[in-house]
């Protein structure tokens, strides 16, 4: 399998080191890393990651929130860990309001920041259990778009059956099976409580995978 491809955003040089070194052992590959706010966007445009690593704060300008606001304008589909020794809820909130998929404190051991990106890699929202308790004593609730609940080749199939593809269609364009995409198809509908095609198109619709 190919390497999970990482763009780390930290100003702390051993944090950079640390962690591609670590993440090294996990099977991810950092292939890129921007030392300021302004940095982070064009380092994801010129190395296109699978996953962006963020701190959120920075030692001058802006933040590591505003960098993730400037990624996510150009880029929706971005996928977004936050990685930051400052865990206030406000925070908290907003990176995942941004788009955050993911919050790892960095006071927690390296596999658990590799399992984050891998989780979000695979088209999940990953929060440890202190984080997603604290979203929700803030009233904020975890992610349940078909983002978060679908692996990524569900989510392609569901965005494809959402935009009218039949499922010979799909089979063709992933070079897989009728039988298989029939499999795929029956396991989003189950994972997302739907029984028809239309539904499926109205919830690509409501969250922003297809444009209406």
């Amino acid at each position: 399998m190919k390497p999970i491809r990482v763009l780390i955003a930290d100003d702390h040089p051993l944090i950079v080191d640390g962690s591609t070194l670590s993440l090294g052992k996990h099977g991810i590959k950092v292939v890129g890393e921007a030392a300021t706010p302004d940095d982070v966007l064009p380092k994801y445009e010129a190395c296109s990651p699978d996953v962006l690593v963020l701190d959120v704060g920075f030692a001058h300008g802006a933040s590591g929130l505003d960098a993730a606001s400037a990624v996510l304008q150009k880029h929706r589909q971005a996928r977004i860990v936050f990685y930051s020794q400052f865990e206030q809820d406000e925070l908290i909130r907003e990176a995942y309001r941004l788009g955050g998929r993911g919050f790892v404190p960095k006071n927690t051991p390296p596999s658990v920041l590799a399992d984050a990106i891998v989780q979000v890699h695979q088209g999940r929202v990953h929060f440890i259990p202190e984080i997603a308790e604290r979203l929700a004593l803030l009233g904020v609730g975890i992610d349940d778009s078909p983002r978060a609940k679908l692996d990524a080749r569900e989510l392609n199939v569901f965005r494809m059956i959402a935009l009218g593809r039949t499922s010979q269609e799909i089979a063709e364009a992933l070079a897989l099976s009728p039988k298989t995409i029939s499999a795929i198809t029956q396991a989003i509908k189950s994972k997302l409580g739907v029984q028809r095609s239309a539904d499926i198109a109205r919830l690509a619709i409501r969250h922003r995978i297809i444009e209406p």
